[in-house]
């Protein structure tokens, strides 16, 4: 997986979202293909017919998984692909995995709950605008 696909994955996805919630203050559409190349994070990809279909990004640290980006081009959408990467990456070895997603971003907030994830709490952050964080506990 390049850098260069999956900043262009990152636009189109997170740009679904920054419509739903109502701004462009979401962190991924401003960052730079050197600040996507330098963060740090694990990625793991997912391929229709040779194209970049989804992507979901995380850091591990000891028993948690923590799921900073999970995106799906919008000519992908209702194909199960985060649902598969979130099932790819529980593969990993981990008791606890957590996600944050705009809380009017009801795809993503719907998907997480059915996945199993529970609501933990909201947080407001810039001008107003609502996190919803969710926690899923391995069994």
């Amino acid at each position: 997986m390049e850098c260069a696909e999956v900043l262009e994955l990152q636009r189109k996805s997170y740009r679904i979202e920054a419509d739903l919630i109502g701004t462009d203050e979401i962190p991924p559409l401003k960052e730079s293909f050197e600040e996507l190349q330098d963060c740090g994070e694990t990625f793991i990809g997912c391929y229709i017919e040779s194209r970049l279909a989804g992507a979901v990004s995380f850091k591990k640290d000891g028993e948690l998984i923590d799921i900073y980006r999970m995106m799906v081009h919008p000519e992908f959408f209702r194909r199960g692909i985060a649902r598969k990467l979130l099932s790819q990456l529980e593969q990993y070895g981990c008791s606890q995995m957590i996600v944050s997603t705009g809380a009017a971003n009801t795809p993503a907030v719907k998907l997480y709950e059915k996945l199993g994830f529970e609501r933990q709490h909201d947080s407001v952050v810039g001008d107003g605008l609502v996190i919803a964080h969710f926690k899923k506990e391995k069994i």
